[in-house]
C-alpha cells in the first residue's frame, strides 16, 4: 500500500496509507458492468490535474511558512455584479444534519430527523479505506432511492424505514488532496473516483431533487475550475444536462478564505451556498502559521464560539455569499447531546443554541448538526426559509483573516494532555473502522483530530514543551488507556499501541494534512 502524500524525507514508518483497493482488485470485473468505460477518460484527463492541485497547495503551504502568507487577491470580476438564481428546492437549509455514509442507522435516523437538508459523508466522519467507500456510496445511493432500512435492536429489530419528506440530500465526496490506489497502476483523484461512481450507479430520472455535492477541503479560487470540469464531464458522459449537478463548498483552509468569493465566481453554474468548516479551518490556521512563535492556539475547548479568527470569517462569508444570491451555512458544534446524562445533555443543547443564535446574528442562512436532537433547536435560530440575502450595512467583506490570538482562552499542560489522549482514542477507533468518535461528549473527527495533532506539533516548535515531553505524555496517556476496561482484551490492547505510535508518528515527521 502506498502512503499519502504529505510525509517528509522518505519518513513514513506508522504513517497511514493510502486508501487502497485490495490486492486482486479489477476495475473491470470488481465494480459495476461499464464502469470501467465511463472511468477511464475522466481519469486520464482530470487526475493529473488534481495532481497539480496539490502540488500547488504545497508551494503555497510552504511560501506562508516562509513568511509570505495568504492573501486577499486583487478586486476583479468576481466581485461584481453576478447573481446565481437559487432553486426552490435548496431555499431552506436552516439545519443539515451530517453524518458518515458507511452507518446506515445514522443515515435513516437523520433523514428522519425533520432537518431540512442531510448531508451524507463520504470523507471526515468515515475511515478512508476502501471497503467503507464502497459501502458508503452503495448507502448514498439507497437513501436518494429512499431505501435504505436498519434493524432497531431496541424494538426486536423492527425495520425501520426512510420516511417520505422534502428533506434535501447533499452527498459529500473525499476532498481533491486525497488520491485513490488499487484502481490503476498510479494513483486516480479519490474526489473523481466518488463523484463518478456515484454519479454511474444513480438512476437520475429517480432524484427528486437534482445531484447535490458538498466540496470540502478547496484551497484555492483555481481549484474551483477543476470541479466545475469534472462536474460537467461527469454529467454529460452519465447523458445528463451539463449543468445537472449542483454544489455547496466548505470554506475550511486558510488561503480560500481569501479566495472564497473568486471561487464561487468560478463555480458559479453549480454553487449554490458556502460552508464555514469551523474544525479544519482552525487546523489549517495552525497548519499555515506553524512559523509564527505569536499564533500559537489555546486549549481547544477554551476557544469562545465568537474568538475573532472565526467570528471575522463569520463576517465575510454571508456578505460574499447573500451579494451574489447564495446561502451562508455555518458550523458544527463539537459538544453532543447524551440522553443518559441529563447534564451534559442539558449543556450541549444549552450550547447548541447559543452558537446557532450566533450564527444566526451574523446572517448565515443555517448550520450544521450532527445527532437528530439538535434539529430543532438549530431550526428555530434562523429565520425561515433563509435570510433573503440580508446584508449587514457596512460589513467588511475583507476582514482580517488573522487576528493576533493573544489573550484568548488557555495553554496548559493539562491541555497538551487531552490533546494526546484524544488523538490516542480517536486513532484507535480509526483503526477499528470508525471515523468519528463521540469521547468524552465531543464528537471528534479526522478534522479535530488534526487540530490536537497540529496543536501539540506547534507547542513543541515553540518550546511550550520539549519532544521528550511529548512523548512521555503518550507514554504516560497510554498507560491510563491501558488500564481502562476496555483495553484488558490483548487485541484491544495492541490496537490502542499501535495507534500511541500512529499518532506521535504523524506529529513528529510533519503528516499535518487530513488523510
Amino acid at each position: 500500500m502506498q502512503t499519502q502524500s504529505g510525509s517528509i524525507g522518505g519518513r513514513t514508518e506508522h504513517i497511514p496509507p493510502m486508501s487502497s483497493a485490495p490486492a486482486g482488485f479489477s476495475v473491470e470485473n470488481d465494480l459495476p458492468a461499464g464502469f470501467a468505460a465511463f472511468y477511464r477518460p475522466l481519469h486520464d484527463a482530470f487526475t493529473p490535474r488534481q495532481q497539480a492541485a496539490v502540488a500547488a497547495r504545497r508551494r503555497v503551504l510552504d511560501a506562508s511558512l516562509a513568511g509570505r502568507k495568504p492573501q486577499y487577491p486583487p478586486r476583479g470580476p468576481a466581485q461584481g455584479d453576478w447573481k446565481i438564481e437559487l432553486p426552490a428546492w435548496t431555499a431552506d437549509q436552516r439545519n443539515q444534519m451530517t453524518g458518515p455514509a458507511d452507518d446506515h442507522e445514522l443515515g435513516v435516523k437523520m433523514l428522519n430527523s425533520g432537518a431540512p437538508g442531510v448531508m451524507i459523508d463520504l470523507e471526515d466522519s468515515m475511515a478512508n479505506l476502501f471497503a467503507h467507500t464502497l459501502l458508503g456510496i452503495d448507502n448514498v445511493v439507497k437513501m436518494y432511492y429512499g431505501e435504505l432500512t436498519y434493524a432497531d435492536q431496541k424494538r426486536d429489530n423492527a425495520t425501520v424505514a426512510i420516511r417520505p419528506s422534502n428533506t434535501v440530500l447533499w452527498t459529500r465526496v473525499r476532498g481533491l488532496h486525497l488520491s485513490q490506489a488499487g484502481i490503476y497502476d498510479e494513483p486516480t483523484s479519490a474526489s473523481l473516483f466518488d463523484l463518478a461512481l456515484l454519479a454511474f450507479k444513480l438512476d437520475w430520472s429517480r432524484l427528486k431533487h437534482p445531484l447535490a455535492i458538498y466540496i470540502p477541503k478547496s484551497e484555492s479560487a483555481d481549484e474551483a475550475l477543476w470541479w466545475r470540469d469534472v462536474f460537467q464531464a461527469v454529467a454529460t458522459a452519465k447523458g445528463q444536462d451539463p449543468l445537472a449537478i449542483k454544489a455547496m463548498a466548505l470554506v475550511e483552509a486558510f488561503p480560500m478564505a481569501y479566495e472564497c468569493e473568486e471561487f464561487a465566481y468560478n463555480l458559479r453554474d453549480h454553487l449554490l451556498a458556502l460552508d464555514l468548516g469551523r474544525w479544519d479551518y482552525m487546523a489549517s490556521l495552525i497548519h499555515f502559521n506553524l512559523d509564527d512563535s505569536t499564533w500559537i492556539l489555546p486549549d481547544r475547548n477554551t476557544i469562545p464560539h465568537d474568538v475573532a479568527f472565526f467570528q471575522n470569517l463569520r463576517e465575510r462569508i454571508p456578505e460574499v455569499c447573500h451579494r451574489h444570491g447564495m446561502l451562508a451555512v455555518g458550523g458544527m458544534t463539537a459538544l453532543f447531546p447524551d440522553r443518559t446524562n441529563p447534564e451534559l445533555n442539558a449543556r450541549a443543547l444549552a450550547v447548541l443554541e447559543q452558537d446557532k443564535k450566533n450564527e444566526a446574528n451574523a446572517l448565515f442562512d443555517g448550520a450544521w448538526t450532527g445527532h437528530p436532537d439538535q434539529n430543532a433547536i438549530a431550526v428555530a435560530q434562523f429565520p425561515a426559509p433563509n435570510q433573503g440575502f440580508a446584508r449587514k450595512p457596512g460589513a467588511n467583506d475583507r476582514p482580517d483573516l488573522l487576528p493576533p490570538v493573544a489573550g484568548v482562552g488557555q495553554r496548559t499542560e493539562t491541555g497538551t494532555r487531552a490533546a494526546v489522549r484524544t488523538v490516542i482514542r480517536y486513532r484507535h477507533g480509526y483503526l477499528s473502522g470508525r471515523g468519528a468518535s463521540l469521547l468524552d461528549g465531543y464528537m471528534e473527527d479526522l478534522a479535530t483530530d488534526r487540530i490536537y495533532r497540529l496543536m501539540i506539533a506547534q507547542r513543541i516548535r515553540h518550546g511550550m514543551h520539549s519532544a521528550a515531553d511529548v512523548t512521555r505524555f503518550f507514554d504516560e496517556e497510554l498507560a491510563q488507556l491501558l488500564a481502562e476496561p476496555a483495553a484488558q482484551d490483548a487485541a484491544e490492547a495492541a490496537k490502542f499501541r499501535e495507534a500511541r505510535k500512529q499518532s506521535e508518528a504523524m506529529i513528529t515527521q510533519e503528516f499535518h494534512d487530513p488523510i
